[in-house]
């Protein structure tokens, strides 16, 4: 049985973690095999966005630390080091963060530690009714070390980030969609159709303009303002002097026929992954 299920379907990559015995947590070899499918979802230029879940009640308790723990006992100061270009579940956290293809997480249940992390460096989050969040990782003598602090402060703000990293208590799933953790909570077992619509949003969006404004986002984070309107207008701008989708999908906006119109000339969401 695979630690990860990878299954390609039309334009949509569905990454699953299949270690429903230890909550999905991602042993050494889990993170080898994730940093060889991310790799693959990059380079995969059929793919225009990917989900990520989880097998069982979990979508996962972070690092196996049975695996993890033996390999930085005798690490030393150079641990931090060699772990730089490394990052966690395949590298998604730090090293291959820079995929710019959309990545949802349909998180259907536990999401600790370094699962947490992983679910930060998706893009968008939607969670079901069941889902807890928690960054246990000080009562095992640690702290978050791949994006699990700075994600969580600039997605949830200090305070929020603080009381979860201070208590180590975890936070249901209707009071993460109040922090801004998730953007959706919705019931458990709608949890599949409703990830499933809001992939059909995304991929009703030009791809080119979709990765332009992802990493139009990611290199705006903590610049001073005239840097980031200067970024955001080089950015944007360059898009529209190079991106051919331009004037078709414009005529369809004219003749009122893209897809997800609503109002009086509602058009139907094509929902689709075939």
């Amino acid at each position: 049985m695979s630690k990860v299920v990878y299954d390609k379907r039309g334009p949509v990559a569905y990454i699953r973690l299949n270690r429903p015995e230890v909550k999905n947590a991602i042993d050494v070899e889990t993170h080898e095999l994730l940093r060889d499918i991310w790799a693959d979802f990059a380079a995969d230029d059929s793919l225009r966005v990917a989900v990520l879940t989880g097998t069982g009640d979990a979508f996962c308790a972070g690092a196996d630390l049975k695996t993890h723990v033996p390999t930085w006992s005798n690490g030393g100061p150079m641990l931090a080091r060699n772990k730089l270009p490394d990052g966690f579940a395949g590298g998604i956290t730090r090293g291959q963060h820079r995929i710019y293809k959309p990545i949802v997480a349909a998180l259907n249940g536990w999401v600790l530690g370094g699962g947490l992390e992983l679910a930060l460096a998706c893009d968008i989050r939607i969670a079901s009714e069941k889902a807890q969040f928690g960054s246990f990782e000080l009562r095992r003598g640690m702290h978050p070390a791949d994006g699990g602090i700075v994600r969580l402060v600039n997605t949830v703000g200090v305070g929020i980030a603080l009381e979860m990293e201070l208590t180590g208590e975890p936070i249901d799933a209707r009071r993460a969609l109040q922090a801004n953790l998730v953007s959706r909570v919705v019931p458990h077992d709608q949890l599949e159709s409703a990830t499933d619509d809001l992939v059909a949003r995304i991929l009703r969006n030009d791809q080119k303009a979709m990765e332009s404004a992802k990493e139009t986002i990611f290199e705006v984070i903590g610049r001073p303002l005239d840097d980031q309107l200067k970024l955001e207008a080089l950015l944007g701008y360059a898009l529209c002097g190079d991106n051919p989708a331009i004037s078709e999908r414009s005529a369809q906006f004219f003749d009122k026929s893209d897809p997800g119109r609503a109002g009086t000339h509602e058009v139907a969401l094509r929902t689709e992954i075939a």
